[in-house]
């Protein structure tokens, strides 16, 4: 087998042989003055009995090769050794980035499906929204036709209507249901943000249109009470029990029932249709009780109801009625509903006709020089029945007005008077005087 050695330049053994050749002889060129080169270092390899020598560069430049080959065939000896667990690192470290964006697809899918659930339910909730406005519109549609029916009647002289302003009520207010119910409402200032926004203020809305037709329910429901106490009083004050029943009337008796408290509408219309029967009622009966005026215009009394001298024989008499100054062939009006039971001459009355309002209530009208009416003719309030004149035991034009009670007269002064407090109207003037007396 070949051995190859290597040595470096034998510099000491050189420098010794030198060293000692100069103690022995001088160098001929350092006599000469001339400076020698230095020896420059070498590596030698022997193999064989040959020798091949390398400069220092070469030398560490097959140092460098060989120790960088030795590294990569480390480095690939290790690569090749642990090559599965590097790939399976790799594959492990891919699988949990895969399933970390796995994950994160499968979040980013289910806020999807959230956010999609949510919108479709708030769809949903914002459809049964619309649809319970649309409901409650409805139902206050129909509350209006039924406050529009539930309303003030055409006046039967029941009270005197109220004073009513051109431009509203008395506060400045509507002047009518429908203009309190459906004036418009400020639903917002411009800024809605959204539709549930919107919504909530259309709720606020029918919520006030709500309010004022419960708030229209109880006015009307106390003005209906208030005229029914007044009537009442009214009659109380004449002293009478007086229930007219109209003619042509009747059916079955069916009483009321009021619907449950949860319907708190339809609970208070009924309150309101019961206080409007009532008042209804009395007004009717109060069509029937001889309140109003017998003659248009300011009334002239030129004799009162009571005892008196009478005009023709001057002798203390019982006056049974109120006599009133008026011209001949003046209009006489019928001062309450009913039915005429006389028409025609009748004594000392002269031409008279006398009108039975039901439950022993009667009026007179006598001196009359003309009678538009015939017996057994149902009249109503204010109809002519005939004119002034002087017929009969009289001394001059003027009406003869009685009020007779079972058939008993009594002060028709008592009933005018209620008549100008309810239906107003300027009072009696009393006239000085024998003039036109019966």
């Amino acid at each position: 087998m070949p051995q190859w050695t290597a040595s470096q330049p034998q510099r000491s053994a050189r420098a010794h042989y030198s060293n000692r050749d100069s103690t022995q002889r001088p160098d001929p060129r350092q006599q000469r003055g001339v400076r020698q080169p230095q020896a420059v270092a070498a590596f030698t390899i022997a193999h064989a009995g040959r020798q091949v020598r390398f400069g220092p560069v070469a030398f560490w430049i097959a140092v460098g090769t060989v120790v960088i080959m030795a590294g990569w065939s480390i480095t690939t000896a290790t690569y090749f050794a642990f090559h599965d667990d590097v790939v399976k690192s790799l594959m492990a470290r891919e699988r949990a980035q895969q399933y970390a964006y796995e994950d994160r697809i499968a979040d980013l899918r289910a806020k999807i499906d959230r956010t999609t659930s949510r919108q479709l339910l708030d769809q949903d909730q914002f459809e049964r929204k619309l649809d319970e406005l649309t409901r409650r519109q409805v139902a206050l549609e129909s509350r209006a036709s039924a406050l529009s029916g539930a309303a003030d009647p055409v006046t039967t002289g029941s009270i005197r209507p109220e004073a009513r302003s051109t431009a509203g009520g008395a506060d400045g207010g509507p002047s009518s249901i429908g203009d309190m119910l459906f004036t418009p409402h400020p639903l917002d200032d411009g800024r809605q943000s959204s539709i549930a926004t919107r919504l909530k203020y259309v709720e606020a809305s029918l919520d006030r249109v709500d309010q004022d037709e419960t708030a229209a329910l109880g006015r009307m429901q106390a003005r209906y009470q208030g005229r029914t106490r007044a009537v009442r009083s009214v009659l109380d004050g004449l002293g009478l029990k007086f229930h007219a029943v109209p003619e042509a009337v009747g059916g079955p008796f069916v009483p009321v029932r009021l619907p449950p408290p949860n319907e708190s509408f339809a609970r208070a219309l009924t309150r309101v249709n019961i206080a409007r029967a009532q008042a209804d009622d009395l007004g009717n009966t109060l069509n029937h009780v001889p309140l109003r005026r017998p003659l248009a215009g300011d009334l002239e009394m030129t004799s009162p109801f009571g005892v008196r001298i009478d005009p023709f024989n001057h002798q203390p008499s019982m006056h049974t009625g109120m006599d009133f100054r008026a011209n001949v062939g003046d209009p006489i009006y019928a001062t309450a509903a009913g039915k005429v039971v006389k028409a025609g001459w009748e004594g000392g009355y002269g031409q008279m006709v006398e009108i039975d309002h039901g439950e022993g209530l009667s009026t007179r009208y006598g001196h009359m020089s003309q009678i538009n009416v015939v017996v057994g003719q149902r009249v109503h309030v204010g109809q002519v029945i005939g004119r002034v004149g002087s017929t009969g035991r009289s001394t001059g034009p003027h009406l003869h007005y009685e009020v007779r009670v079972n058939g008993e007269a009594v002060n028709p002064d008592k009933f005018l008077v209620a008549g100008g407090k309810i239906f107003g109207g300027q009072p009696i003037a009393r006239i000085e005087g024998r003039n036109f007396q019966d």
